[in-house]
């Protein structure tokens, strides 16, 4: 069996605009089972849902390349559509269009979408998104810590 990273994330709001919040698990899978390497979390006082699920990408991305230990192959689970399909398929036309939608308007959280493409260069990276709510374990982890960062601003 190969070993397999497996980054779950997640973020939300109480209201949207409102304070909101982010979370990652990453979970290392083996022929022994799972363990989890690293999580973390954080919140904002005034944002948007799709910028802190944004924001639970990248944070997990960063503590990924920080990490020397772990590999730099990882499947990446999020309940946002928002971010699984902009980063797999929105985001190269939205380069292409200089950073605007199909409709010309501005590319929203332009600044997060920057971050996140850099991050991603020099990993592979799968992309899977995973029903929120639905009962997945991990995904269900980093909903509990999302809010769990909201109730501590």
């Amino acid at each position: 069996m190969e070993t397999v990273l497996s980054v779950y994330t997640d973020g939300g709001c109480l209201g949207n605009p409102g304070p909101g919040g982010w979370a990652y698990v990453m979970v290392l899978r083996t022929f022994q089972g799972e363990k989890v390497v690293a999580e973390g979390k954080g919140a904002e006082k005034d944002t948007t849902n799709n910028r802190m699920e944004l924001q639970a990408v990248i944070s997990a991305l960063r503590a990924l390349r920080a990490a020397k230990e772990l590999p730099w192959k990882a499947v990446v689970f999020t309940d946002s559509q928002y971010v699984q399909k902009g980063i797999t398929a929105w985001i190269q036309l939205w380069k292409k269009n200089n950073w605007r939608t199909s409709d010309k308007q501005p590319v929203k959280n332009q600044d997060l979408w920057k971050r996140l493409e850099v991050l991603t260069e020099d990993l592979t990276l799968q992309w899977e998104w995973v029903k929120g709510h639905a009962g997945n374990n991990w995904n269900e982890r980093c909903d509990r810590m999302t809010h769990e960062a909201i109730t501590a601003l």
